[in-house]
């Protein structure tokens, strides 16, 4: 498993296993946060990266395509607009990678449509990268983490993962089943707390932000690490739900001051630019500290990650690929990138 936290380096520091990875290496004061590294064999990174490729495979396709013995004229400029648009890329980011690959290919006087392409995916890496920060770990006791999201999005099985990733890095967690508006997703979370070994506050019936309530004060009497918070699914367009939400992050910050510490948006990879919408309108109302980005693993075209990094550059904690606890894993640009239009030497 190759998670990758910020983490708090007081708690039990020197049990902290000695993990070979590239940091930066800088002194470190007392109470800074430090990167905890990903662990795994290079296998499981390559078997992983190789699904990621082929989730995004359909887009891939589309866009190096367009390179292959190609001309750099307005014709080439025309099909990769085209070809970014049915990505998802949006209108806004699609105009702003043709506007500063134009200004590329003159300042630099690219020739050759290799070179159009690498510049293409450089560009691509740096308007993602402002989205690919760690998830901190340590600041706060407990944690407390609220998950939103659309239904169908994967919201339940993502916690279930988040919860498998948190265990990892030593975190012990608490669950919150915070939707009571649907039976069946009440048993699902217990169903990855069991699984997990994790325990599960639940009511028949209730108010979700009491749910939550009750939650962050058993976690806070038992020393627990991490709260995190389901709520219903629901569309922005249903204005009373998401004036629910907004309920459970007051509650939940009378239960602990300055909680919940993180309010996360699960996100259907390949819903297109409705992403952007659901981004946007929970954002508006509960101020997003991060996305999970789901589902890469079909017919998810990636563009729209783009879109999100021009309009709302909110963090991307993870994507996912699958449906195992290992198929969700840190978002890298670079290696998103390198999925899409292949890496440097290609």
């Amino acid at each position: 498993m190759f998670s990758f936290f910020k983490k708090n380096p007081k708690p039990e520091l020197d049990s902290v296993p000695e993990i070979a990875a590239p940091v930066v290496e800088a002194p470190i004061e007392e109470d800074a946060p430090v990167a905890l590294p990903a662990i795994a064999p290079a296998e499981a990174k390559r078997s992983w990266l190789a699904r990621l490729k082929s989730g995004l495979s359909k887009t891939s396709s589309n866009l190096t395509t367009l390179f292959i013995g190609a001309r750099i004229d307005d014709d080439l400029y025309e099909e990769l607009e085209a070809a970014l648009l049915m990505a998802d890329t949006g209108v806004d980011a699609t105009q702003f990678l043709l506007t500063e690959l134009k200004r590329c290919v003159k300042d630099q006087k690219l020739t050759e449509a290799a070179q159009v392409k690498s510049a293409l995916r450089q560009l691509m890496i740096k308007l993602l990268e402002p989205l690919q920060k760690p998830l901190e770990l340590g600041r706060h006791q407990p944690m407390v983490m609220m998950i939103t999201g659309v239904n169908g999005a994967g919201k339940t099985t993502t916690i279930g993962k988040l919860a498998k990733h948190l265990q990892a890095h030593r975190q012990s967690v608490l669950l919150a089943a915070g939707d009571t508006f649907r039976a069946a997703a009440r048993e699902q979370l217990t169903i990855w707390g069991e699984r997990n070994n994790v325990s599960v506050i639940a009511q028949e019936s209730g108010d979700p932000a009491a749910v939550a309530f009750d939650a962050v004060h058993s976690a806070s009497a038992k020393g627990i690490n991490v709260v995190m918070v389901d709520t219903a699914g629901r569309l922005p367009t249903q204005l009373h739900l998401m004036e629910e939400l907004k309920k459970i992050k007051r509650v939940t910050a009378k239960a602990m001051a300055d909680a919940p510490h993180e309010i996360l948006l699960i996100i259907d990879g390949n819903t297109g630019q409705n992403a952007l919408m659901q981004v946007k309108a929970f954002d508006d109302a509960l101020g997003l500290t991060g996305l999970v980005v789901t589902k890469l693993d079909g017919t998810a075209k990636g563009g729209v990650l783009a879109a999100i990094a021009r309009t709302r550059p909110i963090p991307v904690y993870f994507i996912g690929v699958g449906e195992q606890i290992e198929d969700l894993q840190p978002f890298n640009a670079e290696e998103f990138v390198t999925a899409l239009l292949g890496d440097a030497s290609d």
